[in-house]
């Protein structure tokens, strides 16, 4: 299943996530720090999604309320509930 999600309070702009059963088959991000989007993308590929949300679920960035982890637990929960 292919998902798009906008992000929201973050610097990045857009999550397309392509899941396959219960895991993350694949996570590309617009915007947002390149380096860490792309090291969370490789670490969550082959995940399972509830893992990942359990992981990933109140992340803050700084003094921001959410963080791009978060906005991808956010995101996967949405897919969830789509399913």
């Amino acid at each position: 299943m292919k998902f798009t999600y906008r992000p929201r309070g973050v610097c990045s702009q857009m999550m397309e996530i392509e899941t396959e059963g219960e895991k993350i088959k694949e996570l590309k991000v617009t915007g947002g720090c390149s380096g860490n989007l792309q090291g969370i993308s490789q670490l969550v590929r082959g995940m399972e999604i509830d893992e990942a949300i359990a992981r990933l679920e109140g992340i803050r960035c700084g003094f921001k309320a959410t963080s791009c982890p978060d906005q991808l637990a956010k995101a996967l929960k949405k897919l969830r509930e789509e399913q």
